[in-house]
């Protein structure tokens, strides 16, 4: 496992990093663990969002399915506008 080191944080930014930690019972290190895994993506999940936006714009080209008998929405507005 890598280590990382990181300088110069502004005290300010330290100070709130620090209270966040202590409030989810984490140290330090594992605070800026789980910001960063929440926060960049690895190459396995930009794969995955990938894989996702190609199936939801797949989903969104298909065409409908008849409604069957039933009347469109915009046919119902029409109809009604037309009383």
């Amino acid at each position: 496992m890598a280590t990382l080191y990181v300088q110069n944080v502004p005290d300010e930014l330290y100070e709130a990093l620090r209270e966040q930690a202590g409030k989810n019972q984490k140290s330090i290190a594992a605070e800026v663990v789980a910001l960063l895994e929440m926060n960049v993506p690895t190459r396995e999940e930009l794969k995955s969002r990938r894989e996702f936006l190609r199936r939801a714009e797949k989903l969104r080209s298909r065409k409908g399915s008849s409604a069957g008998p039933f009347p469109s929405g915009e046919e119902m507005q029409r109809e009604d506008r037309a009383r």
